[in-house]
């Protein structure tokens, strides 16, 4: 009876790694997404249980990543960036070609090697500072800053600006929780408003991209090529209201206004089917998600627990800034999804091996705590 106690309570706690608040914000956002898509995918017969399937599949990642400890995912930081690296590398030679971009390789199955780097970077950085930890000096930021640096430029290559500059974000967040001094922030600050005018925009930025940036300033230079997109977007955000138009009813995406409705655009389906209510809901349950995964970060035990936690927070937050303000048209449009809610199974893998990882710390420091 003992055996069967001691072996139960293991088998539990095998079960029970989920971090409930985590969890249960997941589970009603990847359900505001179901319903939405439900929606939006009345043309794309079969998206929903694709979707589904994509869920079950991220969930699995995600309890499989609770099971693994920090320590653990410390050793397998090295092997796992030089893998996303080496798959770069090959997206770059081998890689298919889709709409003017080379982002995707076939493996047997078509996936996309930079959504692993905004995982595998921060995960690299996180130990090497914890590595570093007491001994940090100039050199070290620099030669972080070229781990950075590597799958940042690949990725522009693609080229894909918008997964670039996610990386950029993620991993710089790491360089700055790690003690990046103020005045080095400002500098570098400082450096970049110079820089982009004189030598990104004219020089490195595709025509493009170039024209992403000009049509969100002015959607109207082109209303039926480049600006067709956020017109019709925000067109449907606000014949949405107070209340929406009910679910179903969207004519933005029924009508085939609204391009890329079942994933980059899905938030305009959602806003304009329930409303401001409904938008207010869905930021407040991802404001709830972010609040959470700040209070992971701020309690874990060790300084790559910190790092990493505190990088994932930011994919979180940056996926969901990005996301919605490219639909409302204060953001240049950039192929960024909205987290647990586009369709995709790429992302949602992604997305659910990062909530894992913030439940492994919480449920590390909860170990240490007794």
């Amino acid at each position: 009876m003992n055996n069967h106690g001691v072996h139960w309570r293991a088998l539990r706690s095998r079960l029970m790694v989920f971090d409930a608040p985590l969890a249960i914000l997941i589970f009603l956002i990847l359900s505001c997404g179901i319903i939405t898509l439900y929606s939006a995918g009345m043309d794309f017969p079969g998206r929903v249980e694709d979707q589904m399937r994509n869920i079950v599949v991220s969930f699995f990642i995600m309890w499989v990543m609770a099971n693994i400890p920090p320590q653990t995912l410390m050793r397998f930081a090295i092997p796992i960036y030089t893998f996303g690296v080496a798959m770069l590398l090959a997206v770059a030679m081998f890689g298919m070609v889709k709409k003017g971009s080379r982002r995707w390789i076939n493996v047997g199955m078509v996936i996309q090697p930079s959504e692993m780097m905004k995982i595998a970077t921060p995960l690299m950085l996180a130990w090497y500072f914890q590595k570093r930890e007491g001994a940090l000096r100039v050199k070290d930021f620099v030669i972080a800053s070229v781990i950075l640096g590597i799958p940042v430029a690949l990725i522009a290559k693609q080229p894909d600006m918008g997964t670039a500059l996610l990386v950029v974000a993620v991993g710089f967040t790491v360089i700055f929780l790690a003690g990046l001094s103020w005045k080095v922030l400002l500098s570098v600050l400082g450096f970049t408003a110079v820089v982009m005018p004189t030598l990104v925009w004219p020089y490195l930025m595709h025509d493009y991209q170039r024209d992403r940036v000009l049509t969100m300033l002015d959607p109207t230079r082109d209303p039926l090529g480049k600006g067709f997109h956020i017109i019709q977007s925000t067109i449907a955000l606000g014949s949405g209201g107070m209340t929406g138009k009910g679910w179903l009813k969207g004519t933005q995406a029924h009508l085939e206004f609204i391009p890329e409705h079942t994933t980059d655009f899905i938030f305009a389906v959602f806003s304009e089917e329930f409303g401001l209510v409904g938008n207010a809901i869905l930021v407040s349950l991802y404001f709830l998600l972010i609040i959470r995964c700040l209070m992971i970060a701020a309690n874990a035990p060790t300084l790559f627990s910190r790092l990493l936690s505190g990088s994932i927070t930011m994919i979180f937050f940056t996926y969901a800034f990005v996301n919605m303000g490219m639909v409302s048209g204060i953001l240049p449009v950039v192929g960024v999804p909205l987290p647990f809610m586009s369709y995709g199974g790429t992302a949602l893998v992604t997305l659910g091996m990062a909530a894992g990882m913030m439940m492994s710390v919480q449920r590390n420091r909860k170990l240490v705590q007794t």
